[in-house]
């Protein structure tokens, strides 16, 4: 089992940047897809991002390619999300996913708390 906890979240302007980090406790990092998914209020949760497990595969949302990189370090059982270019419509909680590469939220079968990303124009 793998339980992954986020960080990294918090305020920032419209333009600017925050990264995501992802640390999982647990043993078989290495084996796991990862993925990042986010929820705003009143909305459903949805694909973000998500990384094979080597890291030499990424895959993104329409919504934040070309904004968002995706990254991983098996040695420290670690995932990040650098976010630049950030939007009031990124504004969400954003949690860390443990499972396959995929963009299903089925696929994924351990997930953080979450961690709260706020924009302001």
């Amino acid at each position: 089992q793998v339980q992954p906890v986020e960080s990294g979240g918090g305020l920032v302007q419209a333009g600017g940047s925050l990264r995501l980090s992802c640390a999982a406790s647990g043993r078989g990092f290495s084996s796991y897809g990862m993925g990042w998914f986010r929820q705003a209020p009143g909305k459903e949760r949805e694909f973000v991002a998500t990384i094979s497990t080597s890291g030499s595969i990424t895959y993104y949302a329409d919504s934040v390619r070309g904004r968002f990189t995706i990254s991983r370090d098996n040695a420290k059982n670690t995932v990040h999300l650098q976010m630049n270019g950030l939007k009031a419509e990124d504004t969400a909680v954003y949690y860390c996913a443990v499972g396959v590469f995929s963009t299903r939220p089925e696929s994924f079968s351990y997930w953080g708390q979450g961690t709260q990303v706020t924009v302001s124009l």
